[in-house]
């Protein structure tokens, strides 16, 4: 079984969140995520390579805004709410309520 990193709460930058939160994909996975609490990886309906998304996916978790974890070939993802919140007090709430909601399909269109 392959190693899926995670930073510990102390490890996690500012900086680092706001990377991750600033691609339109991302953006969209993690409003999904706040919404339905967990979400397996292929629950996400984009219109991308697969790689792509293991590629966000993984950006969101060494960030350490998700947590993934494996259940059999599925990895499920959760925000790490709690830790984000205790670390940025604000900050999840305030991006995910000042973006825009845009549907998938036009998550896709601005990153083609």
């Amino acid at each position: 079984m392959r190693f899926l990193y995670h930073p510990e709460r102390k490890n996690i930058s500012l900086a680092g969140v706001l990377y991750a939160l600033g691609d339109p994909v991302r953006l969209e996975i993690v409003r999904q995520l706040a919404m339905k609490k967990e979400q397996c990886c292929g629950d996400f309906d984009f219109a991308i390579a697969k790689s792509t998304m293991s590629n966000h996916f993984k950006i969101l978790r060494e960030s350490g805004v998700v947590l993934t974890r494996k259940e059999g070939t599925q990895h499920i993802n959760a925000l790490r709410s709690q830790d984000l919140e205790k670390l940025f007090p604000g900050l999840l709430e305030a991006v995910l309520n000042s973006a825009e909601p845009f549907a998938t399909s036009s998550v896709v269109k601005q990153t083609v």
